[in-house]
Order: C-alpha cells, then sequence, then structure tokens
C-alpha cells in the first residue's frame, strides 16, 4: 500500500522527519511491523540486525618479549534493543560496513593489552581465558557503540621464527614421542603376543583339527572294518539260523515220525497185544468156567457114583470087620456107635474123593484129605465108638 513501509525481520526501520525517537533520538524505531510513514515529510531508513563478523591478525608482544602472531575472529551484531538500534545507527547507518573495521581494530587493541600481561606458555595452554579476558574487557565499549559480541575464537598463534613455541613443546614433543614409541612398542609387543597367541590358538585348532581328523578317520575305519565284517557275520548269522531252522524241523520231523510210529506201530501193537490178552484172558475165563463146570458136573456125577457106592462100600466095611477082634464095652450102644462110625468113615471117603477131585494134582488138598480121612478122622471116629479094632 502507498506509504506503508514494512522492514524485514532481521533490519530495524529508522524513520526521520517526524516527531523525535526514544530519549531524544532524531529518528523512531519500528522492528517487527510495518507503519505508514508520510511521503516528502518523512524519510525511511534501514539498519542491518544480521551477524557479522571481524578478522583480527595482530602482533602481539608477551610479557617474556616474544612477538606473537595471532589470529582471531569475531562474531557480532547490532543488539535488538533500542538503545542500541539508536546508537548503531548514529554511527553506521550512512556505512554499515565500518561496524566489522572498527569492531576489528578496537578488539585487536584488547588483544595486545592482554597478551602483554601474560606468557607465552598460558596464551599457548589458556586460549580460552585469553578470549574470556578479551570478551570481558571489550564489552563496555562494544556496547556503547550498540553493538554486541556473541564470539571471540582465538585461531592460531604463531611465533615466526623465534621457534620459541616449538622449545616449549619440545619436552612435551619428547615425553609424547616417548609414550608414542612406548605404546608403539607396547603395540608392536601386543601384536607380536597377538600373533603369538594366534599362532598358539592356529596350532592348537590344527591339533584339535589334527585330532578329531584322527578320530574320524578312526571311526571311518572302524565303520568300514565293521561294514566288511557285517557281510560274513550276516552270513554266518543267516547259516546259523538256516541250521537252527533246519534242525528245529529235523527235530519236529523225528517227533512227527516218532508220533506217526506210535499211532502206526506202537498204538496198534498194544491193541493187539491188549486185545490178545483180553481175548487171552476170556479165553481163560471160558475155560475156566468150562472146567468149573466140568469139575461140577464130574463131582455131581461122582456124588452119584458114590453114594450110589456108599452101601457097598459100608457092606465091604463090616465085611472087614467080621474077622476083626472087636471088644464091645457099651453094649447096644457100643453097636450102634460101630455102625454109626462106619457110615461116617464111607462118609468121610466121599469128602476125601471129592476134594481130590477139586484140587490141582498133588496140592496140599489131597495130602490133608488122606491125612484126615485115613489118621485122625477113622481113629476119632473110632475112639468115640469106644471100639478097640486089633
Amino acid at each position: 500500500m502507498f506509504g506503508y513501509r514494512v522492514p524485514a525481520p532481521d533490519e530495524a526501520m529508522l524513520i526521520s522527519g517526524g516527531r523525535r525517537g526514544l530519549g531524544g533520538a532524531p529518528f523512531r524505531v519500528v522492528t517487527g511491523h510495518g507503519k505508514f510513514v508520510l511521503p516528502i515529510f518523512r524519510k525511511t531508513r534501514f539498519l542491518t540486525l544480521s551477524m557479522c563478523e571481524s578478522e583480527v591478525v595482530e602482533t602481539c608482544v608477551t610479557r617474556q618479549g616474544i612477538a606473537l602472531t595471532v589470529r582471531a575472529v569475531i562474531a557480532f551484531k547490532v543488539g535488538n534493543d533500542t538503545e542500541s538500534i539508536v546508537n548503531a545507527g548514529q554511527r553506521f547507518l550512512s556505512d554499515q560496513d565500518q561496524m566489522s573495521v572498527l569492531t576489528g581494530r578496537i578488539f585487536a587493541g584488547h588483544l595486545r593489552s592482554i597478551i602483554g600481561s601474560m606468557t607465552v606458555e598460558e596464551i599457548v595452554t589458556e586460549r580460552q581465558k585469553l578470549a574470556t579476558e578479551v570478551l570481558d574487557t571489550s564489552k563496555s565499549e562494544m556496547a556503547k557503540i550498540g553493538l554486541h559480541v556473541d564470539s571471540l575464537q582465538i585461531q592460531s598463534i604463531d611465533d615466526g621464527d623465534t621457534g620459541y613455541i616449538d622449545a616449549m613443546s619440545a619436552p612435551h614433543k619428547a615425553a609424547i614421542q616417548r609414550q608414542a614409541q612406548i605404546a608403539q612398542a607396547q603395540a608392536t609387543q601386543a601384536a607380536a603376543e597377538a600373533e603369538q597367541e594366534a599362532a598358539r590358538k592356529q596350532a592348537e585348532y590344527a591339533r584339535q583339527t589334527a585330532v578329531v581328523q584322527a578320530q574320524y578317520s578312526a571311526e571311518v575305519d572302524r565303520a568300514q572294518a565293521q561294514a566288511a565284517q557285517a557281510g560274513p557275520l550276516a552270513q554266518a548269522h543267516a547259516q546259523q539260523e538256516v541250521l537252527d531252522a533246519q534242525t528245529e524241523l529235523a527235530e519236529r520231523a523225528a517227533q512227527l515220525r516218532q508220533q506217526q510210529l506210535v499211532a502206526e506201530v506202537v498204538k496198534p501193537a498194544e491193541a493187539d497185544a491188549e486185545r490178545i490178552r483180553v481175548l487171552a484172558m476170556a479165553e481163560a475165563e471160558r475155560m475156566k468156567i468150562q472146567a468149573e463146570a466140568a469139575a461140577s458136573y464130574d463131582r455131581v456125577a461122582l456124588d452119584r457114583m458114590l453114594i450110589d457106592q456108599l452101601p457097598q462100600i459100608v457092606k465091604e466095611a463090616a465085611a472087614g470087620l467080621s474077622g476083626a477082634n472087636v471088644n464091645v464095652l457099651n453094649g447096644a450102644d457100643g453097636l450102634g456107635e460101630i455102625a454109626a462110625g462106619l457110615v461116617g468113615q464111607g462118609l468121610t471117603i466121599l469128602d476125601s474123593v471129592r476134594r481130590n477131585l477139586g484140587a490141582p494134582e498133588g496140592g496140599p488138598g489131597g495130602e490133608g484129605g488122606t491125612d484126615g480121612t485115613d489118621g485122625t478122622d477113622g481113629t476119632q471116629q473110632r475112639n468115640n465108638g469106644r471100639v478097640e479094632i486089633e
């Protein structure tokens, strides 16, 4: 819009031609927003608020009288407050590049002043202390011109051809070299030990590998030997199994043959023997029964014949007594007893004959019958009858 001016974010707009600014400044300061500016009656200028850089290369003499060339870089800018902008605008608005030149000159003077109070050793070893002291001594002076220093960096310190810094660093270099040599020796020793350890491990690994290979080779040889023996062993086992099977088959065949022989020969023979024994027993029983029947029939016939002959036997016995000397002691009773004795003697003879017919030839029955009839019974009968025969 016509007459409306807006400063950039890193700029400050200075409006002159109207009422005065803060603190009686000949212009008003506008930052961060726009403002209407009457043309012809007002005039606007812009002051940079961005970061600026100034490089300082200064030859300074230390407290020891040794000249040092110091290179430093200063980073600065115009302060953000209105007072700093007014101060910087009044000094650098027409030629803003002068800010870097003036800042470099200010810091060069402070560097010479501070380095002159320090030794080379302090400057070399305490650069941050040097930078801090330079900033502290220049802060108030820089604020008067509206500038704010953000940082100061000491880039290099050079003693030229004097060689003081090199001489100062010689012990440290020697120590560092010694330490480096020691470190190198230690590193070499460690490397050698590592190589030896690696060689030992490699040898141990080779030994273990050889042992394992030997074990594997032995196992392979053993497996091959077992495999080589497996065929004959399997064949021998197979033959043994065949022999066992044949033996078992032969035993079963023998058992079967034995059973067949028992069934075909022994059992029929036993059956025939049993049949013959049974037939013989039956025949013997039949013959016994027939013999018993025949004997029974003969005894019946003999008994019948003896009974029929008994009167004749008694008669003959009586005839034999007729010429004998018989004394009768008890009269009629004695005669009766004699007669009864004769009859009993006849019956005894009959019974003896029967036993002889039923007993085996020459057996004890015949002998007993002979003894009983001839000796005892006749005598007893005679004694009981009280008959004495001479």
